[in-house]
């Protein structure tokens, strides 16, 4: 079962079948997936959306379907993901999102990854989450600075190959202390 999630603007919930084509939409539009290796087919796509219904099935936690509450608009995904590349922080819980481009810049991609660190934070006990984009992605990147992330450094991701613009990632990490400390941390 997933847990719902909701803010003032935001209703963060399971991903349901009609979910499949608007995910699909902003899988394949190369704005929004201009910091990843290149856009999703809808197979692709089709494939992501399966992965995140495995992953709830197995963790209970996972990536959200993220809408708006005023007009149930599917608008983006947020949420966690355990992320077991080669690196000398993984396996580890991350953090992330991804938004349709016409509501960027609207602090939704802040406030529903705010809910997802509460409930992190304090429902399911984490202790640490890490988040990490391209370093050439600052839109992400100040995210992570609005959450009160500290930025670690950077790392070469090992899924790129070397001379990849993308290679090259910043990576941020919030503790329950730290986020506690900027924002409350409801039990």
């Amino acid at each position: 079962m997933v847990y719902r999630l909701e803010t003032e603007r935001l209703r963060l919930r399971e991903w349901l079948p009609e979910d499949r084509e608007p995910l699909a939409a902003m899988n394949a539009d190369r704005r929004v997936m201009e910091f990843f290796p290149h856009p999703l087919s809808r197979a692709e796509s089709d494939a992501f959306f399966d992965r995140i219904a495995a992953e709830w099935a197995e963790s209970g936690r996972g990536l959200y379907a993220v809408e708006r509450r005023g007009d149930g608009r599917l608008i983006g995904l947020t949420g966690l993901h355990r992320a077991a590349f080669e690196a000398s922080f993984t396996p580890c819980i991350e953090i992330g999102w991804r938004f349709v481009a016409e509501v960027w810049g609207q602090g939704y991609a802040t406030e529903a990854a705010r809910a997802v660190l509460h409930d992190a934070f304090g429902r399911l006990g984490l202790p640490r989450v890490y988040s990490f984009t391209a370093a050439v992605n600052l839109r992400s990147e100040r995210v992570m600075r609005r959450l009160g992330m500290r930025n670690l450094g950077g790392f070469d991701h090992p899924a790129l190959p070397v001379g990849h613009l993308l290679r090259r990632h910043v990576l941020y990490a919030a503790t329950r202390d730290t986020f506690e400390g900027r924002f409350s941390v409801r039990p």
